[in-house]
């Protein structure tokens, strides 16, 4: 199957990228290298440098790969800045996706993975979080993506484009040649490796006054070859009809519980400090992900937290200073 990656150049899509290839999967990656990195492209992929705000280059590339499938991992991600800057988010995520999901539909794709997010669930009513539970986005960018998946739902009834919506918690981890190289880094376990790493001083912990079992917040972590064959389960169940998944590992984790994980696994002293709570921030947050267990066989091969750090932090002594662009 030759399948379209908008965004493989970035984190989980280039990892997942990586997936397909190995597969058997023909890849084209469609990426403008604002956030990801040509050196994470994989070089079996068909690369090419371009931008889902530019429609005219969207339909070129229809035109000229025929992809039978779209995975779409192109976006503007962080909460906090969407919060700051809520035109670009609702914007330009709203806006790429339509014409990325348009150009699908005029040429006769009906295949359509969506990159989505925990962050539809703001301030959830049970834990673990599944597909039931009530959608209130959390911040512009997690408003985009529900937008996104509102704009799927029609397109599936009105011109049978199948589509998997999947709702990722916290992706982290590395295979051997592809990992997390953010600018800035923002996520937890990059940055308590930088300073394993000597690129920071410190990690900072906002806040340790929740009501979990050590006043940190708790999080639930995916590794992202995990995230990476739940897409391809996914894409290979489209036939069936669509589906919407909330994929974690169904455990949780404190900030804490991290950074003495990471400490362990680096054999540094890695420093904390302990500073004021982020606003927004909830106690805990932990996937149900039974639906895709139990519909699609999918099985998490590496469920446990030293796992996920030990791979991020090999993949970040090799690669000190990321991909080097």
């Amino acid at each position: 199957m030759r399948i379209l990656v908008t965004g493989g150049a970035g984190y989980i899509g280039s990892i997942v990228t990586e997936a397909l290839i190995e597969a058997g999967e023909e890849v084209v990656v469609f990426d403008n290298l604002s956030q990801g990195h040509r050196a994470a492209v994989h070089p079996q992929a068909h690369f090419v440098e371009g931008d889902l705000k530019d429609a005219a280059a969207v339909d070129a590339l229809f035109d000229e790969f025929e992809p039978e499938a779209v995975m779409h991992f192109a976006s503007n991600t962080l909460v906090g800045e969407s919060m700051a800057q809520p035109f670009l988010y609702i914007g330009d995520n709203v806006t790429n996706g339509l014409n990325l999901i348009r150009s699908a539909v005029e040429h006769g794709v009906r295949r359509f993975i969506l990159s989505s997010t925990a962050n539809l669930f703001d301030r959830p009513e049970r834990i673990p979080i599944d597909e039931k539970e009530r959608i209130v986005p959390g911040s512009p960018y997690g408003e985009s993506k529900f937008i996104l998946e509102r704009i799927l739902h029609w397109m599936d009834r009105i011109y049978g484009l199948r589509y998997a919506a999947l709702r990722y918690f916290n992706a982290a981890g590395a295979t051997k040649e592809r990992g997390e190289d953010h600018h800035p880094e923002t996520h937890l376990i990059p940055v308590v490796l930088q300073v394993a790493l000597g690129q920071r001083e410190s990690i900072a912990i906002f806040g340790d006054d929740y009501p979990t079992r050590d006043g940190t917040p708790v999080r639930d972590y995916i590794h992202v070859s995990d995230l990476a064959q739940a897409h391809i389960l996914a894409l290979h169940a489209l036939d069936r009809g669509s589906r919407t998944y909330n994929l974690g590992s169904g455990q949780g984790f404190s900030v804490k519980e991290v950074i003495e994980t990471a400490r362990e696994v680096t054999g540094h002293p890695i420093p904390a400090k302990v500073v004021a709570r982020r606003p927004g921030d909830p106690a805990v947050l932990i996937a149900g992900s039974e639906t895709i267990r139990r519909e699609l066989g999918w099985q998490p091969r590496f469920p446990d937290l030293r796992t996920i750090i030990q791979t991020a932090w090999d993949w970040h002594r090799t690669h000190p200073h990321g991909y080097g662009d």
